[in-house]
């Protein structure tokens, strides 16, 4: 689907539908196209149009892309990641990716889905003539501005999550905290894969020297790459506490079963003299030496039911007094 944003000379905001628009626009006006659930049939349009490069036009064909900013004579193709969360659950993390085609006088933007930041700076631009005045370079950092912010909410919920999972591995460590420790660190690994490069495309618009990026709009470009610093330094610290969340719950296990050991320990000490002493009263023989008609005596009974008695009580006081208990 096709929908075009244009200003004149009049200063007036116009909205087209169609494809009789989809062309760079005449002196002094400003043109912004935008293609939702691209198809080869849409993207032959835009090549007939604007003579786009069938190497940026493939690009748009698969959205599987690494963000980054090509330049292709009178425009740069550039590719801008974000993400969102479903359900405001950090685990339905999803990927926006948006293809965009930047001129002196025009943007054209492909994406196979609804972006809410793309959708918000339309709306804001159809009721501010102003806005869409400053540049198409303009409206393409309003988008990339409110993609990159989007992910600080994001991060936010995970430093939560993070810390829930902390508490729980400290006070009792179960299976489930390990599986969930292990798909954080996947999401921040894809963070991290999309984030990064993306703040070396940010980095180079604001050092690239073009008639269709003015120099004002690059210190815009400079306060996005600001961020997109702060998020990767973020991400990175995440991944620390998921380490030390990961290791915290490792010791926890390994202590507890330290633990269970110590006691098993403790109790096989225990029943090893009893076992001696219930084995020795059980012997097969009907005299000793020394012990005639040992079997019968009342005596040694009681011995033995005094000593099997006797002995854990007095192994436990040791126990206790060696700080083993």
């Amino acid at each position: 689907m096709f929908r075009i944003l244009e200003i004149g000379t009049d200063g007036l905001v116009v909205t087209h539908q169609g494809k009789e628009h989809i062309a760079p626009p005449p002196e002094g006006f400003i043109r912004w196209v935008d293609v939702t659930a691209q198809d080869e049939a849409q993207l032959e349009v835009l090549r007939t149009g604007f003579q786009f490069h069938p190497l940026a036009l493939e690009d748009c064909a698969h959205f599987d892309q690494r963000p980054k900013v090509e330049e292709y004579g009178s425009y740069l193709f550039i590719v801008t990641q974000g993400f969102v969360v479903e359900g405001g659950s950090v685990e339905n993390l999803k990927i926006l990716e948006l293809h965009t085609f930047l001129g002196s006088n025009y943007l054209v933007t492909v994406h196979s889905e609804g972006i809410d930041a793309l959708d918000a700076v339309w709306k804001r631009a159809v009721g501010d003539g102003l806005l869409m005045r400053r540049g198409a370079d303009f409206l393409y950092y309003l988008i990339a501005d409110r993609l990159v912010d989007g992910n600080f909410p994001i991060l936010d919920l995970v430093t939560e999550e993070l810390e829930s999972l902390e508490e729980e591995v400290l006070s009792e460590p179960q299976r489930e905290n390990l599986s969930r420790i292990f798909e954080l660190k996947q999401q921040l690994v894809c963070m991290r894969k999309v984030l990064s490069p993306q703040r070396d495309v940010l980095a180079a618009l604001t050092r690239l020297d073009h008639p269709y990026i003015s120099n004002r709009t690059q210190h815009y470009f400079r306060d996005v790459y600001d961020h997109l610093t702060r998020i990767n330094e973020s991400i990175e610290a995440n991944r620390d506490l998921l380490s030390n969340a990961l290791e915290a719950y490792l010791s926890s296990v390994s202590q507890r079963t330290n633990e269970i050991m110590k006691h098993l320990t403790i109790m096989s000490a225990v029943f090893l003299p009893l076992t001696f002493v219930v084995g020795f009263f059980g012997q097969n023989f009907h005299t000793l030496i020394g012990l005639p008609q040992w079997m019968e005596s009342n005596g040694l009974m009681w011995v033995m039911i005094i000593l099997c008695a006797i002995i854990p009580v007095v192994m436990i006081i040791w126990f206790k007094r060696r700080n083993w208990v």
